[in-house]
């Protein structure tokens, strides 16, 4: 290999990243033993920014194009190595290429409970997770604030720092949410929306763009769930009436063709009716005390028939005949006996 060969492949005369796999947020251009040629070609692709970096300090930023790099092209690198005009020289300056493209389907979660204060239930002790998606949108903030003058920083890197600030957040957001525990299944969009909305100006801080955030669920611990299931059910018993007129309207047009017909229903409704009864008497009665029964009422015995009198006797006996029931001769027999009782 000749010198002039050798001393060629030291300058570099075109920066470029091809980015050939995913998960890297930030690559430094390998420079070790090596001068940019003055003119050199910089190409930036779409979903791409680069710095250039002198002695740690951030010089010039360059978005997606072609560039020549000459005085013209990095002002601020000119200005930090005080060039001349009629600088034309190779030269020595980090470069550190961005990935702007979204970073879709990231995952977060509560690796441990979160407590929160809820109005209903007081202290609770919940579970949470869902997705979101973001971009580096400020490579100057990004690599102050989070890569530095690594040789590469990875979406995996970034991201447990991420989870932390989403817990941080979702507690407070939680907290101060003023939504019963119970109402917030109903109430996840609303709640994804405030808790983006508070961890934007951090991700700004970090130069990212929270593009979208979601809570897939929020979990609660066994025992506050079966203390929900038991208020529900108690909602229900106040309608227990209507509920079981309505199962019965719905087994009318089956019972009509079953054997036995409607009879069945009404049998059914008969003893939906009594158990919803029962149960509704128990529901509302158990902090009640329990009635003490009445005594039983014995009938007054009723007074014993007054023994008619031959006046009435006879009448009775009258109209007997009058109907056909008697006959004369049974009729007289009877009437000369009473009057024999009479006069004695």
């Amino acid at each position: 290999m000749s010198l002039g060969s050798f001393i060629k492949k030291q300058f570099i005369d075109v920066i470029q990243w091809n980015e050939d796999s995913d998960g890297t947020l930030a690559w430094r251009y390998p420079m070790e033993d090596f001068e940019i040629q003055y003119g050199a070609s910089l190409t930036v692709r779409d979903s791409q920014m680069v710095v250039f970096v002198n002695e740690g300090r951030i010089a010039d930023v360059f978005g997606p194009g072609m560039y020549k790099l000459t005085t013209q092209t990095i002002p601020v690198l000119t200005y930090l190595k005080n060039w001349d005009k009629a600088f034309e020289s190779p030269f020595k300056s980090d470069v550190y290429f961005f990935s702007t493209r979204l970073q879709l389907g990231r995952k977060w979660g509560t690796p441990q409970p979160v407590t929160i204060r809820d109005k209903d239930f007081g202290m609770v002790r919940l579970r949470a997770f869902g997705m979101y998606s973001y971009k580096l949108a400020d490579p100057k903030k990004f690599f102050t604030e989070i890569s530095g003058t690594r040789a590469a920083y990875t979406v995996d890197e970034l991201e447990q720092q991420l989870r932390n600030l989403v817990v941080a957040t979702m507690s407070a957001t939680l907290g101060g949410a003023d939504v019963p525990f119970v109402d917030m299944a109903a109430n996840q969009l609303l709640l994804a929306a405030k808790m983006q909305a508070a961890m934007l100006p951090t991700f700004e801080r970090y130069g990212l763009t929270l593009d979208n955030f979601a809570v897939e669920n929020i979990s609660l611990p066994e025992e506050l769930q079966k203390a929900i299931d038991a208020r529900i059910s108690m909602g229900m018993v106040g309608d227990l009436g209507k509920y079981t007129q309505f199962q019965v309207a719905q087994s009318v047009p089956l019972a009509a063709q079953n054997e036995g017909g409607l009879a069945g229903v009404g049998a059914g409704l008969a003893a939906g009716v009594g158990m919803g009864q029962v149960m509704m008497d128990a529901l509302r009665g158990s902090s009640a005390p329990a009635a003490v029964p009445a005594p039983a009422i014995t009938p007054a015995a009723a007074p014993a028939p007054a023994a008619d009198d031959p006046e009435a006797r006879l009448v009775k006996l009258k109209a007997l005949l009058d109907k056909g029931l008697v006959t004369q001769a049974d009729y007289d027999s009877a009437k000369a006996e009473i009057l024999k009782k009479l006069i004695g």
